[in-house]
């Protein structure tokens, strides 16, 4: 079969940076960042969030090919705010937001459990 190991969807190689940042020329406050190793569920998650930042002027992601497991993120934002910025705070906003969503799914769990609800037969 032609399919990668798993591992090697997850495993960035020896040499290889998980971010590559790349400052567009033409453009002001705008970079593209490469993730490597990643794909469309980070990808999604960093541009909704940084499109919510009114701040920020534009975001997109891209994935190469399918097969690659990377994607690119173009990111613009006004003058005065640094675009790394602008995706670090979002990447602080999502992880808060998901243990937001950890906690209430415990505490749900844990009702459903005393409740009798939860047990698996």
């Amino acid at each position: 079969m032609n399919a990668p190991e798993r591992y090697e969807l997850i495993l960035v190689p020896e040499g290889v940076s998980k971010l590559t940042v790349t400052p567009d020329a033409k453009l002001p406050n705008c970079v593209t960042i490469k993730f490597e190793k990643e794909d469309h569920t980070l990808g999604n998650l960093l541009r909704a969030q940084l499109l919510k930042d009114s701040r920020v002027l534009f975001a997109a992601y891209r994935v190469e090919h399918p097969l690659d497991h990377s994607f690119i993120l173009r990111i613009q934002t006004i003058d005065g705010i640094e675009p790394k910025d602008a995706v670090s705070e979002a990447c602080r906003t999502i992880l808060i937001q998901l243990d937001q969503l950890k906690q209430r799914f415990d505490s749900e769990w844990e009702l459903k459990k005393i409740s009798g609800e939860g047990m698996m037969y």
